[in-house]
């Protein structure tokens, strides 16, 4: 048996020579040196100590209760494989060696924390070989054989490698049965038609055992070294390990925790469950991609395109561990080289975000116990009483008869109609509540959608072939099949009736994981290997159908088991195919449950949370994660869902809040309304501030969901994408940017007066004064009273902002005011996406404008590279300048002389300027 190896460089006699941009092979089955193993002297001394520290043990007893075999006792902690990953079972020597591993006890970890495998791979553990590898037009395909079986049931002995070199930045393996389909995700993705050029990658090949190592070339990084265990694929488990070149990885969701990953054997679960946020939990979307920073500050993903159960285990090593239990090994790898073009690549995959409309970058109000409409609407005209701006009023359940789909109480929500009229009179927009739990126990004739649901045969089926039902808030009911095209049509028919009475403008989809307050079905699930699979993943509640339905559940694409993760991401697709058939403009909607490319068809919120200090700093990490997970439209119930909010962490919140690209605030019932209005004057007046200030911002958070839209742009991003060699930002997750200008520095403590935050490299200016910041990459503190959130210009940034109304249609309608805050070299750079803010395809169709804003040498361009009439209504008005570092003698706008004012802090403020956004202009200072 061959040892697991870290690959060396192959000998010439031992290896093919490596074609140029694609891999090699081994040609002979030399033995190459263990993995663990690198070069110098500290390696071996750490060795040696580590085998030392065994001797000792087995002298003192110690958590020995036999003697390894050396080549167990040659594997550091660190690189301890798990062979016995199982949740509920302790593990002991017996169960461990009869997998043929090695088994060696550890101090166990803290409670509820995973440690030290006892059980591991012992490096001559069994594996697939590499039998052939032929080279393709895109690549190579190869032939895995398995002659040991591993330890569950129906091991596939022979696989099939497909490696594809996609683009220079782009590589894809996928690895599944050589003889058999299997169940592969229906998403599109796009096909290579040629094999890339010059690609930034290497491949090579160990065949016996079977692994691939991955590096880049500039640097000679191994990105990834799959000989670090054995791979298995079974039917109902498939595995497969890595090393990793650093500790900084990000992603994996949906997970509550930092934005960086602990690496200390930690177990991340992709399941999609309705839980509220708690840290180890699965929660309500499945994200298999991650993210990892390299020394230096390159960076590389991963994506692996599996929507079935599965686990990511991570250790110290730093090593990571794939286990999912169907489908196939499918991954994209994304080679940057820096975090944004990452990111990019990714999406050029999963699909771009949709552009929303601009009233869904307005603010939102929500809550679950409004009472009636009137409740509702009393709310709405005392927020356009005291002015604050709104653009969405949203309903929960309480607006429904019984809590059924396409229904609203006639009795408390008998003037719903009337006050969707007043809110599109206003300008304003309305949101509802929709699950896929179709009420099951109205008389026959009485409940449309489910008798016409039953009667084209549109819901999850059991076993048996019947609908299965579980219990959701209307009671019992069934469940929509999404997979279905049929459904589709359905769903429309269903939203048309509805909307011919309630004319609503966008559509909240909730419980879509789908969510069953059953285990499985009214009726259990039956026993086998869909619901009781030979391996489980670490899954909230220990079986796959805790609080959802069945995994063997029928659907028209495949069974439950393999559809669950989808859930959300096709409920999804046929509402925003629905809402674009229904009001003939983008669609608008807000989804819990979500899945690789959803962000093509909707936003998320990251569910009930609640009304706590630490709740509000896990946002940031939460909305962060989205923008890598290609959702850019994203935030969370602003002052907390559940619970009661106090009013300094609801005013601390509506800050934050008021910069997550989606803004809500929202609450539960039977607590204490949190809406703006209900607040002192002076906490009032602070929420109303910074929503204003939203507001202002709105032409250029509008321009970066262009850019999300265009070309996978991140909207919100962490300080790393744009100092990624900064190594003091990779772990910063308590501040953010707006695109690459706009810094964020929230309170998130209560009982403060100031806040501490990083400000990288280079100048700063502050947002409300333009005063500036020189930092050398240093944590800075700020005053911060309660009516104040810090916020910071980047230099050598352009921000296009507006006199903000209390809507988005106001507001758009108002003259621009651009910043313009200069780098050391008195430069800068910053453009406007421009369109009537809620037409389908208006980029595609050439109907909007693009300007570009430049300043050098003292003077400022406004350059327009694609113009449409909107830009006519529009004017630009005011321009102020930061870091002018002397009084100018005089100002010209197009040669003609202008009045300007100069402050002290080196800001120049030239106002009245009247300019057409549909112009061209020049100012220069002189």
């Amino acid at each position: 048996m061959k040892s697991y190896q870290k690959l060396t460089t192959p000998q010439p006699a031992a290896c093919h020579v490596e074609e140029e941009g694609a891999a090699s092979m081994p040609a002979g089955r030399g033995k190459l040196a263990p993995w663990w193993v690198g070069s110098g002297l500290l390696v071996a001394a750490v060795l040696l100590s580590t085998i030392t520290v065994w001797v000792l043990r087995q002298v003192s007893g110690g958590w020995l209760g036999h003697t390894p075999p050396t080549k167990c006792l040659l594997v550091p902690e660190s690189h301890r494989f798990d062979c016995y990953p199982e949740q509920l079972v302790v593990v002991t020597q017996q169960l461990c060696e009869s997998r043929g591993c090695c088994f060696i006890q550890s101090p166990p970890a803290a409670e509820g924390k995973r440690g030290v495998p006892w059980c591991f791979y012992p490096p001559d553990f069994p594996s697939y070989t590499l039998e052939s590898l032929n080279q393709t037009a895109l690549g190579m395909v190869g032939l895995l054989v398995r002659r040991e079986k591993a330890y569950y049931p129906r091991d596939i002995k022979m696989l099939r490698l497909d490696v594809e070199f996609e683009t220079d930045t782009r590589l894809h393996i996928k690895i599944t049965d050589a003889t058999n389909p299997r169940y592969e995700v229906p998403i599109d993705v796009p096909r290579a038609t040629k094999r890339a050029e010059n690609p930034i990658y290497s491949l090579n090949f160990s065949s016996d055992p079977f692994g691939l190592l991955l590096r880049r070339r500039a640097t000679g990084t191994v990105l990834l070294n799959t000989t670090v265990a054995p791979l298995i694929f079974a039917d109902q488990f498939l595995q497969i390990s890595t090393s990793l070149p650093s500790t900084y990885l990000y992603g994996l969701g949906e997970h509550r925790a930092s934005l960086l990953h602990s690496l200390n054997w930690n177990t991340l679960t992709l399941w999609a469950r309705d839980v509220s946020p708690t840290e180890t939990f699965n929660l309500y979307g499945a994200h298999p991609f991650y993210l990892l920073m390299e020394e230096g500050g390159d960076a590389h993903g991963v994506f692996l395109l599996n929507s079935n159960a599965m686990e990511v285990a991570l250790q110290p090593a730093p090593g990571l561990t794939w286990r999912t239990i169907g489908g196939v090994l499918d991954f994209y790898i994304f080679l940057g080289p820096n975090p944004n073009m990452v990111i990019q690549q990714y999406q050029q995959v999963i699909g771009f975000p949709a552009m929303p409309p601009l009233w869904a970058l307005g603010f939102h109000l929500c809550r679950w116990g409004y009472g009636s409409s009137n409740g509702t609407w009393q709310t709405v005209r005392a927020m356009r009483n005291y002015q604050i701006p709104q653009d969405a009023q949203w309903n929960d359940i309480d607006y429904m008869d019984g809590y059924r789909d396409f229904t609203f109480d006639s009795q408390k929500f008998a003037s719903l109609p009337f006050l969707v009229e007043d809110l599109h009179k206003h300008g304003q927009r309305y949101v509802m509540i929709l699950d896929p739990g179709i009420s099951s126990t109205n008389p026959r004739g009485s409940y449309w959608p489910f008798d016409e649901g039953l009667r084209r045969g549109l819901f999850l089926n059991t076993t048996q072939g019947q609908p299965l039902i579980g219990q959701v808030w209307p009671g019992f009911t069934a469940f929509a099949d999404f997979s279905n095209p049929d459904t589709h049509q359905w769903w429309l028919e269903n939203l048309q009736h509805f909307h011919a009475h309630v004319p609503f403008d966008g559509l909240w989809i909730d419980m879509n994981e789908p969510s069953n307050f059953m285990d499985g079905s009214e009726d259990g699930c039956p026993p086998g290997d869909l619901d009781s699979p030979p391996y489980t993943p670490a899954v909230l509640g220990d079986s796959l159908f805790s609080k959802t339905v069945c995994a063997s559940a029928k659907q028209k694409a495949s069974v439950h088991y393999n559809l669950h993760n989808l859930y959300g991401l096709m409920e999804a697709k046929a509402t925003a195919s629905a809402l674009i058939q229904i009001r003939g403009k983008r669609p608008f909607i807000i989804s819990r449950s979500t899945f690789p490319s959803q962000g093509r068809y909707s936003g998320h919120w990251l569910g009930d949370n609640r009304s706590q200090w630490k709740d509000m700093y896990y946002s940031i990490p939460g909305l962060l994660s989205f923008s890598f997970f290609g959702i850019p439209l994203v935030g969370a119930d602003i002052c907390g869902f559940s619970g009661s909010t106090s009013e300094e962490l609801c005013t601390r919140w509506m800050q934050l809040g008021a910069f997550y690209p989606f803004a809500r605030n929202h609450n539960t019932q039977n607590e204490k309304a949190q809406d703006p209005t209900v607040f002192s004057p002076a906490a009032r007046t602070a929420m109303k501030d910074v929503l204003l200030t939203r507001y202002s911002l709105l032409p250029f958070l509008y321009t970066l969901f262009h850019r999300a839209h265009l070309q996978g742009d991140t909207v919100a991003r962490p300080l790393f994408f744009e100092f990624p060699q900064d190594v003091a930002t990779l772990g910063l997750d308590k501040q953010f940017l707006w695109g690459r200008s706009l810094l964020v520095t929230p309170v998130l403590e209560p009982g403060v007066d100031s806040v501490t935050g990083y400000f990288p490299r280079g100048t700063w200016y502050d947002f409300y004064t333009g005063s500036l910041v020189n930092s050398s990459g240093e944590m800075l503190k700020m005053s911060a009273p309660l009516e104040h959130l810090n916020l910071h210009v980047r230099e050598g940034s352009i921000l296009p902002t507006q006199k903000p109304g209390t809507t988005t249609e106001v507001t758009r309608g108002n003259p621009l005011r651009l910043i313009v805050a200069l780098s050391s070299s008195a430069t800068a750079w910053g453009d406007l996406f421009w369109d009537d803010g809620e037409s389908l395809d208006t980029f595609e169709r050439g109907s909007y404008s693009y300007l570009v804003f430049n300043v050098t040498q003292n003077i400022f361009t406004s350059t327009i590279l694609h113009a449409s009439t909107e830009a006519t209504k529009v004017t630009i008005d005011t321009l102020r300048i930061f870091g002018v570092q002397k009084s100018p003698s005089k100002v010209l706008l197009n040669g003609q002389e202008k009045p300007f004012s100069y402050l002290d802090n080196q800001v120049l403020t030239v106002s009245d300027l009247g300019m057409s956004l549909s112009q061209g202009f020049s100012l220069q200072w002189l």
